[in-house]
This record gives structure tokens, sequence and C-alpha cells, in this order.
């Protein structure tokens, strides 16, 4: 987690007196439930304790001045104009101002500085956290309620409509509204959400393979067009829509490629809700199980992990203080989350990366994470 100290001395620098607010949103990692969120089914992601932080103070004027500190490069913009064409990082703060706006809030400008320690391309959702950290932002200098579902569902906007990336809600709506300990337990559909606590002495580990998933943007899109087909031909709005009984029964209106991909949501959904029972019973066992028969079901079914995410994997559940492992995210590389005793969760990490390396010559990176509360303003 980034100390306020690190944001605030060179905000001071750059602007010449301290910051009046500082605002801060995590990145998250999906524990179980992947490639259900567009299929209207059931996810289970943290937030983690690490994220991105803006320090800022208002300006008179309706003008953004934003730093990030990671690229070192500055965006500047008026509220009055927004219009595409600022580096990456700056089209999600411009996106949020836009929908914001769409939505009726008056602005007030700001200036401040952003700096995250979410890894990037790691599949760990620092969009989503730009864009929350953001309206948080915005929220504070313009007193606006802060509603977090609202604000997250706005930030989904920003993405699909201004930056034009066809995300579901689930990064947003961990982004904004996860709890400290917690699981978030996420309907799709109804953007219902309650908070499930992790099973007592586990800790999380993302492992992150040192690859990239150069194919997942083609890859998603057919497993999305794959999954629709799948629903249409079983005549219900989403798969979320169809249990296991009746997808064994109707089998057979699928060809064999379909009906995988659709078999890994239906199971994958019933996962969900299994993994939230064995929480509720503190069966961290349990849940490990669920974890492990996750990525099995994605790797076969789905067709969306890749060797480094099987090699990581298999070598993490072989750590003896390891329950479960499984890839996460859209797949064909990036990371891999493991649910792990909390007492020897850094030996694990350690024996895992060094084994990795051996096999494959890559430096992977392991990140104990703990899950932390969604989008606040931390003291200035």
């Amino acid at each position: 987690m980034i100390p306020p100290s690190h944001i605030r001395t060179p905000f001071q620098a750059r602007f010449g007196a301290a910051p009046t607010v500082i605002v801060r949103a995590p990145g998250r990692v999906n524990l179980i439930g992947e490639h259900t969120d567009y299929n209207d089914g059931f996810v289970l992601p943290i937030a983690i304790d690490r994220a991105i932080t803006i320090a800022l103070r208002p300006r008179p004027d309706r003008r953004l001045i934003v730093h990030a500190l990671d690229y070192d490069q500055t965006a500047e913009f008026d509220l009055d104009r927004l219009e595409k064409g600022e580096p990456g990082w700056a089209e999600y703060v411009k996106g949020v101002a836009w929908a914001l706006q769409r939505e009726g809030f008056g602005l007030s400008g700001w200036e401040g500085v952003l700096l995250g320690d979410i890894p990037r391309g790691a599949g760990l959702s620092s969009s989503a956290a730009v864009e929350l950290a953001s309206a948080r932002a915005f929220a504070a200098v313009s007193s606006l309620p802060w509603d977090p579902a609202r604000m997250a569902r706005l930030a989904q906007k920003a993405e699909n409509e201004w930056v034009g990336v066809r995300c579901g809600i689930m990064d947003q709506m961990a982004s904004a509204v996860a709890r400290a300990g917690h699981a978030l337990f996420l309907d799709c559909r109804s953007l219902a959400y309650e908070h499930i606590p992790l099973p007592p002495e586990t800790a999380i580990v993302v492992l992150d393979t040192a690859t990239r998933r150069g194919l997942v943007d083609s890859a998603y899109n057919e497993r999305r067009r794959q999954c629709e087909t799948a629903a249409r031909t079983l005549g219900v709005p989403a798969l979320r829509d169809v249990d296991e009984a009746t997808l064994t029964r109707r089998a057979a209106a699928l060809d064999e490629v379909t009906l995988r991909r659709a078999r890994h949501v239906v199971s994958e959904n019933a996962r969900v809700l299994q993994a939230i029972a064995a929480m509720r019973r503190g069966d961290a066992a349990a849940l490990g199980s669920l974890l492990n028969l996750s990525h099995a079901s994605l790797q076969a079914d789905f067709e969306v992990s890749s060797p480094a995410l099987d090699q990581i994997v298999a070598l993490a559940r072989r750590d003896p203080a390891c329950f479960g492992a499984r890839m996460t995210g859209a797949g064909f590389g990036g990371c891999a989350v493991a649910l792990v005793e909390a007492a020897r969760a850094g030996r694990f990490a350690r024996q895992v990366i060094r084994a990795y390396r051996r096999q494959t010559g890559l430096e992977a990176q392991a990140y104990l994470c703990a899950a932390s509360d969604g989008a606040s303003l931390v003291a200035a």
C-alpha cells in the first residue's frame, strides 16, 4: 500500500502546496467465477491492498491537470470541452468526467498527482482502480454524494463508451464496494452484492507468470459469441438461466465446442455458490478444491489457460501450504491465484517462484494480497 507521504511530497513539489484531498481505489483479483460476468452470472473477487492513489486540490475553474508519476506524463483538459487524445491512462480519468456529467453531476476542476502500485498488465484491474479513484476525486471536490454502486456503473460506462473497452461490471464493483477481510459476492445481473468473510488464517497469493495475454481480445470476443449462441439455442436470456441438469438434458442441441463453453459457465456459477457456502463454514480445504475444479474447467472446457498458467498452478498445488489454485482473469497468460495457509504464505511464494524459474527460465512475481476496502478518502 502506498504511504500518503509518497504522494503528498511530489504533489507539493509540483504544485507548491500540500494537497487538500487524497483518494485511493484498489485493484482486484477474482477468487472464483471466471467468464461468468458477461453471462449475467456470479463472481467472487476481492479488492487487493494495491491501489491507485491520487493527491489533489480543487481549482477555481473547470480544468483538470493530472500528473501520473508512474509514467512521468501530465494530462490537461477542460471539463467543458472533453475530447479524446490524452495518454492512455488519462482517457480513463476523462471518461469518468464524461460519464459523471452525462449523468447530470456538476463537476469542479482539480489538479493532482496519480501514483499506483498495481502491477500493470497482470490482469489486476488497474484501469478500474484509475476510474474509481477519479470518481472519488470528483466527488470530493464537487461535493457529490458517494454512492459506490452507482459510481461503479458510471465507471463501467466510461470504460465501455469513452475508452471503448467492452468490460463487465465486476472490476468496477470490486474496486468500489469491497470490504477488508472479505470477498465480494456479486450477482452480475441485478448487481446485488454481499460481503463474504475469507476463511480464517488463510492468505491470497497472486502468481504472475511473466507472460502476457496476446490472444485475449479476439479469443475473449469469440468466447462471448459462443456463450450467446448457447443461450440463444437453449432459449434463455443468458447462460445464468441454465442449470447443470438442464444443460445435460439439452446437450444434443449444441455442437461440441459450444457445449463445452456452456458447461464451463454453468458449472462455474454453481462453483461460486458452493464457494460461498464453504467460506461461511470457514472451510478452506473445500474452497481450495473448488479453485482447482475451476482451473480444470477453464483449461479443458473454456480453453483459455496456457502452458505457463498450467505450470505455475501445478507448482502451487504441490506445496503443502496450498489449499488450491487456478488461473484468474481472461486467460492466455497473466496471473494465477492461490489460497494458502497465512503462516506459510511467504515461504510458499518463494518456493513456487524459484521452481517456476527453474522450469521455465521466466522471472515470475508473487504478490501476497490482503482483501481491502473499496475506494475511499485518505487523510491528506
